[in-house]
């Protein structure tokens, strides 16, 4: 696998520890209850997030090797499978590997979202979900940027090049052959379940 430089540059710029991640996103994950079989948490980055899921495999995957050596060091108690990326190219797992797949605040960084999304249907069962958080856009995001204008509103050097509204997000999931099983929004991030 080839690592991502540009996303091992901007882990280098995180901070080794900082922090618990968001409560909200914690307490989405929990809700996902317990899968039988496995669960993939694609974009683990540093594992924060990961232990919050219950499978009787859990695997981590994510195209930086710096937040994959992060992820090492905080969950190396426990029995969590991590694997290294290659961007935009397919995942190393085979077709039906997961009963649910996290994209937690991952989505909004990846250049070819069909590929990731085409990729992630693959290797889902039948049935099987998908859970993602996302900045939430939508008329607020519109309204900023005709009050503040485009570069007061979108930060030049952000990381995130996609934006999604609750409707843009649903839209591309039906797409790509999901079922939106719930979908909302709080403290500005958007929560969505969908199904295979």
């Amino acid at each position: 696998m080839a690592p991502s430089k540009y996303d091992d540059e901007l882990w280098q710029m995180v901070p080794e520890d900082p922090g618990p991640p968001p409560k909200e996103l914690v307490d989405f994950v929990v809700a996902l209850g317990r899968v039988d079989g496995a669960a993939l948490d694609l974009g683990c980055g540093d594992g924060r997030l990961t232990p919050s899921l219950r499978a009787r495999r859990i695997v981590g995957a994510d195209v930086s090797d710096v937040a994959l050596d992060r992820a090492r060091a905080r969950l190396a108690e426990r029995e969590i499978e991590l694997v290294p990326l290659t961007p935009d190219r397919a995942l190393p797992f085979a077709d039906n590997s997961f009963e649910l797949v996290l994209l937690a605040e991952t989505i909004e960084h990846v250049v070819d979202v069909q590929v990731l999304l085409s990729e992630v249907r693959r290797v889902l069962v039948p049935g099987g979900r998908v859970a993602v958080t996302t900045p939430a856009h939508g008329r607020l995001t519109g309204l900023s940027m005709l009050l503040r204008g485009f570069e007061r509103t979108f930060d030049p050097l952000s990381p995130h090049i996609r934006f999604f509204s609750a409707r843009s997000l649903a839209t591309l999931l039906d797409e790509m052959g999901f079922t939106i099983e719930s979908s909302r929004v709080k403290r500005g991030t958007l929560f969505v379940v969908a199904s295979r």
